[in-house]
């Protein structure tokens, strides 16, 4: 199929729907549904074969394209958010982040959006918006903050911020928790004065806790003796 387009239809979009459809990918479909959990259903195309087309269509008139989007496929809306991540339209990204709730009922669609946005990392204003998602009530919406900050603003002028707005966290579930564990594994690789003054008096739970001590003992970023206090700390 062309996805490179002047404009798309309402037409044009039902045919790219089809053409998802036929790249249906029955073995790959039922690993994921293993790992993803939506309301939404996945075919089960391979992430790479996503980006490729996300691509594709952002080298177009790819607002037009954005109009359509009907929410029902996994890979539909992983593109949806590729697509605007990869057209680098700030403005754009703002009210995909604003109504990201529409979008975003899952870990990987989550991920799939704040690991493509590297464009902003000297953005306050993109910082700022993921700091106040991490203290909404919303659990992916506070996955996009957390994530948005791991991926895009861990250095010394955010690590202060980063590590207070972890504090201010309220949603308590295994995909916030897993996020909040990540984003500190990821701060102690990156920042370790400041983390390991930090954790001498985090809020965070003790699983969080304990799941950050995890990933960086398993991290081949992290020292054998820093892994080995790391577990004098487990909780």
């Amino acid at each position: 199929m062309q996805l490179i387009k002047d404009i798309w239809t309402k037409d044009d979009y039902q045919e790219y729907v089809k053409y998802l459809i036929s790249l249906k990918d029955e073995k790959n479909k039922l690993f994921s549904e293993k790992l993803i959990f939506t309301k939404n259903e996945i075919l089960g195309i391979k992430l790479p074969i996503l980006r490729d087309i996300a691509k594709q269509i952002s080298k177009g008139d790819y607002k037009s394209f954005l109009k359509y989007n009907n929410y029902k496929y996994h890979e539909e809306i992983l593109i949806y958010l590729f697509v605007v991540a990869y057209s680098k339209n700030l403005d754009i990204l703002k009210d995909c982040l604003n109504d990201c709730d529409k979008y975003i009922d899952n870990w990987s669609s989550c991920d799939s959006l704040t690991s493509s946005l590297k464009y902003i990392k000297n953005n306050d204003e993109f910082f700022n918006i993921f700091k106040e998602f991490a203290c909404s009530n919303s659990e992916y919406k506070v996955r996009v903050g957390i994530t948005g900050m791991l991926f895009n603003y861990i250095d010394d002028n955010h690590i202060d911020e980063i590590l207070k707005t972890i504090d201010k966290v309220s949603v308590d579930t295994y995909y916030v928790n897993m996020a909040v564990a990540w984003l500190l594994n990821v701060c102690f690789i990156k920042e370790k004065t400041k983390t390991l003054k930090y954790l001498k008096h985090t809020k965070i739970n003790d699983f969080t806790f304990n799941k950050f001590i995890s990933k960086c003992r398993d991290s081949f970023r992290v020292s054998q003796s820093d892994k080995e206090f790391l577990k004098t700390l487990k909780k």
